[in-house]
């Protein structure tokens, strides 16, 4: 099929690349020139606006968007409405607030264009593995671009959910779902550090993705990172939360489910976001009140 691919990030650069290989025609456009030159040197027909991407793509024409959620969406949104035609088809590839994704359906419903949101999973190894597809909205427009899912996805690796929206969500609970796994393996991880056994942890690691009921593909990148940073000195402790796992909480308390582990998951990751948190400071300052802990303080007070 022919199709126009917006956004060459760390995802859909490797997403042309395999659309590609499986005999694909990808018209390509981003904002960085030089994302748009390497991807037509690897044979994506490049384009230098919406408009001129558009011209080039066949009748009943397919754009894929994988641009950041929120105003970018929109924007790129607004801008193909006034270019396309009744019947062409717009598929949401990036992380989209679900509500949002359904609100974007019904406003393109009103000019006939046809909107699926589709999660996509598989960060920079979807290349060589596949991407697991979680998507959503109208079922003959899905069916028609199912070639494409049939491409990027490893073999039982796409998920039709159901209407406009449930793609989205699904992926959003997903990767809610990843933030509590992740968070489990780094405790227990840390956990056998502090032990008094001199561990090799990428050997326990290494032995637990074989036979191990906590065998993961998640386990496979741990061991990938301890190989090249045993005691991982080269990372800073820091780690950025992005929507989904705040939208899963939401979604959570909205519907009245206790979410323990996700929702934990998620405030380590605001707390490793502190460099000197004041909630950790109250406390210090509370146990050196009614106790009289000592307590630690800055250099030069």
């Amino acid at each position: 099929m022919k199709l126009g691919l917006i956004g060459l990030g760390k995802m859909g650069g490797f997403m042309i690349e395999r659309l590609m290989k499986d005999g694909h025609e990808v018209v390509v456009f981003d904002l960085s020139k030089e994302a748009v030159s390497k991807a037509a040197e690897n044979g994506a027909i490049p384009s230098e606006s919406l408009e001129d991407l558009v011209s080039k793509l066949s009748e009943r024409k397919i754009v894929w968007l994988m641009v950041p959620s929120g105003k970018p969406v929109d924007m790129t949104i607004d801008t193909l409405q006034t270019l396309l035609k009744a019947n062409d088809i717009i598929i949401d590839g990036g992380n989209s607030f679900w509500k949002d994704s359904q609100a974007r359906a019904e406003r393109l419903k009103a000019n006939n264009i046809h909107y699926l949101d589709c999660g996509v999973s598989g960060g920079v190894w979807g290349l060589q593995n596949g991407y697991s597809l979680m998507s959503g909205g109208e079922k003959e427009p899905s069916e028609y671009v199912y070639p494409i899912y049939e491409t990027l996805a490893p073999k039982d690796g796409y998920t039709y959910c159901g209407k406009s929206g449930s793609g989205h969500f699904v992926k959003m609970v997903h990767n809610g779902i990843e933030y509590g796994m992740m968070q489990s393996y780094a405790e227990g991880l840390e956990i056998l550090e502090k032990s008094p056994f001199d561990l090799d942890l990428k050997s326990v690691a290494n032995g637990w993705r074989f036979g191990s009921v906590i065998q993961s593909w998640l386990l496979d990148l741990i061991v990938n990172e301890l190989s090249a940073d045993p005691k991982l000195e080269k990372i800073e402790g820091y780690v950025p939360d992005s929507g989904e796992g705040r939208w899963t909480a939401q979604a959570a308390i909205e519907f009245g489910v206790p979410a323990h582990v996700i929702t934990s998951s998620l405030y380590n990751r605001f707390q490793s976001q502190q460099d000197d948190s004041f909630a950790m400071k109250v406390l210090a300052a509370l146990r050196n009140q009614f106790g009289g802990h000592a307590v630690k303080t800055k250099a030069g007070n």
